[in-house]
């Protein structure tokens, strides 16, 4: 079965190549293609896609209109998920984007998607309800966090390593392919973290979100 995307970007250049870049998975079906947020919500009313592709910034008054359509469709359609792109590696949009919860949401530089692979590796994480943020925003928080107090100085380098790519949506297995370690010790890991975070108690999906906002908001 394949995955439904809506596009919107205002650049008609960039727009014709992300079109291009989707067109040629065949797991993916583009429903529409629009300019300005009011054209997009056209298109997802029309066709409900499951999976949104949006610039952070389009018209009518190219500002937050991604973001700010990302947070209304949480509440409106929360089984929608939302892959935004930008020039920009701004922490602040990140935190903003996940301030509900990292489950369907992603944050890409434009740079990034040059090749196709990646967007649409990253379209289908997010249509699995997985999340993907940009390394680069990553290492803006990580090095950020580490230049003042904050909840995650009880991590261990390592442990701080782990929580960076969980926080990009991984699997353990993904975390470990990642870092050159086993299964088992990205496991222990990711209990210890659990742990110093007081998140022990929590269902491990919760946990998981829980810890990725405490990393993204101690930035």
């Amino acid at each position: 079965m394949t995955i439904s995307v809506a596009l919107a970007e205002d650049n008609a250049l960039l727009r014709h190549g992300l079109v291009r870049l989707i067109d040629v998975d065949d797991d993916l079906t583009l429903v529409g293609s629009a300019a300005d947020l009011p054209a997009l919500r056209a298109i997802v009313d029309e066709h409900r896609p499951q999976v949104i592709v949006t610039d952070i910034r389009m018209p009518p008054t190219n500002t937050d209109e991604g973001i700010a359509f990302a947070a209304e469709l949480r509440k409106t359609s929360p089984d929608t998920a939302v892959l935004l792109l930008s020039q920009y590696a701004e922490a602040s949009y990140a935190l903003k984007l996940l301030a509900e919860g990292t489950a369907r949401r992603g944050y890409l530089l434009k740079e990034r998607v040059a090749d196709g692979a990646e967007l649409n590796e990253a379209i289908h994480r997010v249509a699995e309800g997985g999340s993907v943020i940009d390394p680069t925003v990553i290492e803006g928080l990580v090095a950020a966090q580490r230049a003042k107090p904050s909840e995650l100085d009880a991590l261990t380098p390592r442990e701080l390593e782990v929580l960076g790519e969980m926080a990009q949506g991984k699997s353990n297995a993904s975390i470990a392919a990642a870092l050159v370690l086993s299964e088992r010790a990205v496991e222990k890991h990711t209990n210890s973290i659990f742990s110093k975070l007081g998140l022990s108690e929590e269902r491990d999906l919760n946990r998981r979100v829980s810890a990725v906002l405490v990393y993204l908001q101690n930035s």
